[in-house]
């Protein structure tokens, strides 16, 4: 199956990791048949604080409303085969591990369980209360894959773009994608 990206933006904290990773998906076009993007009004409102900007419209990548329940990563038919969530809020970790499915974001989580396929969530926030512990515990016992935001420095990243990548690039190895990245012990 050819891959199908479905890329979730919340609204917590940490636009460059979303940024970051959109950038990197420009680069892999070879490696997927289409990306799709889901926005919150916060995430968007996050962006533009964090950011500076409002880059995320000028993505190639087709853009769906956080209601649109006609986006085709709405329904297990449409073979999209991974959905990853950077940031993830613990609000929608919470929705996710519980299957409440009200929005564009949690119902594509829950067709990506449902449908076996992968579900990485980049979670970012911090510390984390036993009620998200038992979130992440939750979506991990249901096939997601639970990826923190939380950076490596082995790679002697110089930049704030170069920490995210430590994240993001582990978040495209984990959805299958072939990359070029730090490796440890090469």
């Amino acid at each position: 199956m050819p891959n199908k990206i479905a890329v979730a933006i919340t609204g917590a904290s940490g636009a460059i990791y979303a940024k970051v990773l959109l950038d990197k998906l420009v680069q892999l076009n070879e490696q997927y048949e289409e990306v799709s993007i889901v926005m919150s009004k916060n995430a968007r409102e996050i962006w533009q604080t964090e950011l500076a900007n409002t880059d995320y419209l000028n993505y190639p990548f087709r853009h769906f409303d956080k209601y649109d329940f006609s986006a085709p990563f709405a329904s297990g038919s449409a073979r999209y085969n991974v959905l990853i969530v950077a940031p993830c809020s613990m609000g929608t970790l919470g929705r996710i591990a519980h299957g409440v499915s009200d929005d564009l974001v949690t119902r594509a989580a829950d067709v990506i369980l449902k449908e076996r396929r992968k579900l990485i969530l980049m979670v970012r926030d911090t510390p984390y209360s036993l009620i998200h512990i038992k979130n992440m515990e939750t979506v991990t016992l249901s096939g997601g894959i639970i990826c923190p935001a939380t950076p490596s420095f082995y790679s002697n990243p110089k930049t704030i773009e170069e920490v995210a990548a430590t994240v993001v690039d582990r978040v495209l190895d984990l959805a299958g994608l072939d990359i070029q990245s730090f490796r440890w012990g090469k």
